[in-house]
């Protein structure tokens, strides 16, 4: 094959399965209503079966709902008549994938699960077949034509079903009022859940660790604390312990380029008073965009009087992946 060649193909499949999908549309229907009803008001789980690609398919379903709020698990068909079937419970809901309707390892399950009295959602591009026959509802993933030139490999039809998968689980979503604070909580180890779940006060530097001067401190113990405590910045109280301003060491450097005589200049000679601060239980998140959006590399973190009781670092949060991509 030719580049050209090699190109048109890529776009010919890219359009078969973007057709596919597209038509897929006109399956949305009271059926599709039906399945998101009984699935919202079923008491236990999805169970979602199926072979091969369909399998595979099925898989990617199971976790889409299960990370946007509706729990599914996968069954495979022949682990299931070997005693896997033991975890379909009656109060579940079971999606059957086929796209012929006819796959033999999913219609010998049929018989089990209709003595469980599960209902029983078919997803197949054949209303007609006997699997969209015996089940109770019947969602139609039918396409015209597979990418696959043989028409053998599943192509345009497992993309058309992982759409549907897709519909049926933001229909869900959005019928729980399922929010972004509620996927964080099923994804806290990613930088998405961090991003809406982190606060301020989980990864805060504190007690000892924060750099802290007095305003009568003189500039030669300011250099050893910033230096000392690695941070680039301390904090300057008052006698009364509340927050009067920060020194930076790029506030030190440049009143070393003004003049070497330092010997009886204090911290309140040289601080910025009234520096950006944040309360703990801000998102970090927040903290990051605020620190972007002044230029600044450290946040003081406050009490509600006022009090220094942390500080977190630019660096700190863009390593925990809390910057959006």
């Amino acid at each position: 094959m030719t580049s050209d060649e090699i190109i048109n193909k890529g776009k010919e499949v890219i359009r078969i399965e973007a057709e596919a999908v597209s038509n897929l549309m006109d399956s949305i229907d009271g059926e599709f209503v039906k399945a998101v009803e009984v699935i919202f008001n079923c008491n236990g789980r999805v169970v979602l079966t199926g072979m091969g690609k369909s399998g595979l398919i099925a898989r990617k379903i199971v976790a889409t709902l299960n990370s946007t709020g509706t729990a599914a698990i996968y069954l495979h068909p022949t682990d299931a008549l070997h005693g896997d079937l033991g975890m379909v419970r009656k109060e579940d809901v079971v999606i059957l994938i086929s796209k012929s309707g006819n796959t033999e390892e999913v219609l010998n399950l049929l018989p089990m699960l209709k003595r469980l009295k599960v209902t029983l959602i078919a997803m197949s591009g054949i209303k007609n077949s006997k699997l969209g026959r015996e089940c109770d509802i019947f969602l139609n993933i039918d396409v015209k034509e597979e990418a696959c030139p043989y028409d053998l490999a599943p192509t345009a039809s497992t993309t058309a079903t992982l759409a549907m998968g897709d519909a049926l689980s933001i229909a869900l979503l959005q019928m729980r009022n399922f929010t972004a604070e509620d996927f964080a909580f099923l994804h806290p180890g990613g930088s998405l859940g961090k991003r809406l779940s982190l606060e301020i006060k989980e990864i805060m530097i504190k007690g000892e660790h924060i750099p802290v001067v007095n305003e009568n401190t003189s500039i030669k113990d300011v250099i050893w604390e910033i230096t000392s405590k690695r941070l680039g910045i301390t904090t300057v109280v008052g006698s009364d312990g509340f927050l009067a301003g920060v020194i930076t060491d790029g506030d030190l450097r440049r009143l070393l380029e003004r003049t070497l005589d330092i010997k009886d200049l204090s911290a309140k000679d040289i601080m910025t008073k009234n520096p950006k601060v944040m309360k703990p239980n801000y998102l970090a998140s927040f903290a990051l965009q605020q620190m972007e959006n002044f230029k600044i590399t450290a946040m003081i973190i406050v009490s509600e009087d006022s009090k220094p009781i942390g500080i977190i670092h630019l660096h700190d949060l863009i390593n925990l992946g809390l910057r959006q991509r």
